[in-house]
């Protein structure tokens, strides 16, 4: 069995690497943490795909790693008979990102699998949608979302424009497995496989046929019509895919003033204005908060470098500004759907929506008060794409908005990803709608706390980064599971879920029930007071996360119960 030492010699004697990748190996030979981090093993292939830092090595993001796993893909595709359907590619603006998706583009060309490969860096939506509209047996996206600069990843997706379903996603890492990375992986020549049609290059005709999908989504456009000539938004794409479309988007709703944050306008993989790229954090609007008082606007709107996410930060009534959190914007967003179709009597039949079950219970409570039918799903919008998918084979039921906690959200079926596109102009038009009433997003999130009563939400990561984090986080998990509290804050917990073994618990009985949801390594506690606490390990970062779901009088009532409860989870970490 080959050591990492072993790994590290292969790879630098290979006549597959350039110089330039020889000279990084050869500048760490007296490192062996790094050699040992970087060679010890291949980067893992899950639904999630690959996601890692890019340097050489095997446990990294490279050329390489993406050729291999592309060629695994390419596997999957020949054994489902699919080659003739094609694969689409697309990428953002990180680092390598076009390396690497051409890469995968010659791979498959290599093994005579048609590539469509956009002609430039696109929205992560875009590729799903695009996917469906070939008629493509899978898809694959170059990206690391919302991660720092030095990450990238390989998102796949399948036909229904979801990414890969656990058993495909087996398929694909088995078929790595029995794989040599130099001898097994053939990589077609670019400019010959443009040539003879092997790889087919995409833009604006998907872009025009994504955008008509997007705009038919608006429930009410006349909405921002009625206040376009005062409605000021401010807008940032982090750097990213977002610079394009969703200026665009906006304009076709309506939209006359449209602030951009220049400086993050620029294309740029290094994100430079930015620690991390990721609109879930208040710092990165800096900016554009600076544009918002200048210009008098209600709203700043930034999407992260894939424009799958958006974050918000809104006018408060003091004229300072304030965060949405993303499972206040899915409670305010489904909430507007639902009172726009109530609104225009355009509500479409037996409707639903579906969140995850880290996501908060306020918009369960919106569904219930309008007769809309609320599923939960585990973490992962695969998950949402996978009911999509069982309504439509059976042709019933109307979906109206699927969300999660991490500032992710779709509406529409057009694609199966969240869509930071459709969700700024649903954002947009929403906001429109209360400028109307002179209310800002501030005072309708108010008036969802005094209708429905106060949520709190917030989430807590341990990171366990290094070569024993995989260990770390399992050793923490497999604790929490085998010896779970009994109490949070001294709070009884009265129910565990464990979705790895697909129970629910009654801990004061015994009694077991199935979770009725897939596999997966989450653990979900709910205490007397209805509060609930869910461990869950990420599948893209060396981190475990805790979710705190609360229900309170007020912000400091939560905010104490919140502080309690870690306690008990800081003596336990």
């Amino acid at each position: 069995m080959s050591t990492y030492l072993d790994n590290y010699h292969r790879w630098l004697s290979s006549d597959k690497l350039t110089q330039q990748e020889r000279d990084e190996l050869l500048s760490i030979r007296e490192d062996e943490n790094e050699i040992r981090q970087r060679f010890s093993c291949y980067l893992s292939f899950g639904t999630a795909g690959l996601r890692g830092t890019m340097k050489v090595g095997m446990n990294a993001m490279n050329t390489h790693t993406v050729a291999y796993a592309t060629q695994g893909l390419a596997a999957l595709i020949l054994k489902e008979d699919r080659a003739a359907d094609g694969v689409a590619i697309a990428y953002d603006s990180r680092y390598h990102s076009a390396d690497f998706a051409k890469t995968a583009a010659c791979v498959l060309a290599a093994a005579g699998i048609r590539a469509y490969l956009f002609d430039a860096l696109r929205p992560t939506p875009e590729l799903s949608f695009a996917l469906r509209e070939l008629g493509c047996v899978a898809g694959i996206n170059i990206t690391a979302s919302h991660n720092p600069k030095q990450y990238n990843g390989y998102k796949a997706y399948w036909e229904d424009g979801a990414q890969l379903p656990p058993e495909h996603a087996d398929t694909v890492a088995a078929s790595m497995q029995a794989l040599d990375i130099f001898e097994d992986v053939h990589v077609a020549d670019y400019d010959e496989a443009v040539a003879d049609g092997r790889i087919v290059i995409i833009g604006a005709e998907i872009d025009e046929k994504y955008l008509a999908a997007v705009l038919t989504q608006a429930i009410n456009p006349a909405a921002v019509s009625v206040v376009a000539d005062n409605l000021a938004i401010v807008y940032s794409p982090l750097h990213g895919t977002g610079h394009k479309l969703i200026p665009e988007i906006l304009r076709r709703l309506g939209l006359k003033k449209l602030y951009t944050v220049d400086e993050q306008m620029v294309i740029d993989g290094g994100f430079p204005t930015v620690e991390k790229p990721n609109p879930e954090y208040p710092e990165v609007f800096k900016l554009g908060q600076a544009i918002a008082d200048r210009v008098g606007s209600d709203l700043i709107i930034a999407t992260d470098p894939d424009a799958d996410r958006v974050g918000v930060m809104t006018r408060t009534k003091d004229g300072g500004f304030a965060t949405i959190t993303g499972n206040q914007m899915g409670a305010l967003l489904i909430d507007y759907i639902i009172t726009a179709y109530e609104d225009t009597n355009t509500m479409p039949p037996d409707p639903y929506a579906v969140k995850t079950i880290v996501t908060s219970e306020m918009a369960a409570k919106i569904c219930a008060a309008h007769n809309v039918t609320m599923y939960n799903v585990l973490t992962g919008f695969k998950f949402i794409g996978e009911v999509i998918k069982n309504h439509e084979a059976k042709g019933n039921y109307s979906y109206l908005f699927g969300f999660e906690e991490s500032y992710g959200y779709l509406k529409g079926s057009y694609a199966r990803d969240k869509d930071a596109v459709v969700a700024t102009m649903l954002i947009v038009e929403m906001t429109a709608y209360y400028k109307a009433k002179g209310m800002t997003l501030s005072d309708a999130l108010e008036a969802l706390f005094e209708r429905y009563g106060f949520c709190y939400e917030t989430n807590v990561e341990i990171y366990m980064e290094g070569l024993d984090g995989a260990v770390k986080m399992a050793a923490l998990m497999d604790g929490l599971r085998n010896d779970p509290p009994k109490t949070f804050g001294g709070v009884t917990v009265v129910e565990l879920r464990d979705y790895k073994t697909g129970l629910i618990t009654d801990c004061a009985t015994g009694t077991q029930t199935p979770t009725g949801l897939p596999k997966s390594n989450v653990l979900y506690y709910k205490l007397e007071n209805g509060d609930v606490i869910v461990a869950r390990p990420s599948g893209t970062e060396p981190k475990i996360k805790f979710y705190y779901l609360l229900e309170g009088a007020d912000r400091a009532d939560c905010s104490a119960k919140c502080e309690a409860y870690q306690k008990t989870l800081n003596e336990m970490v």
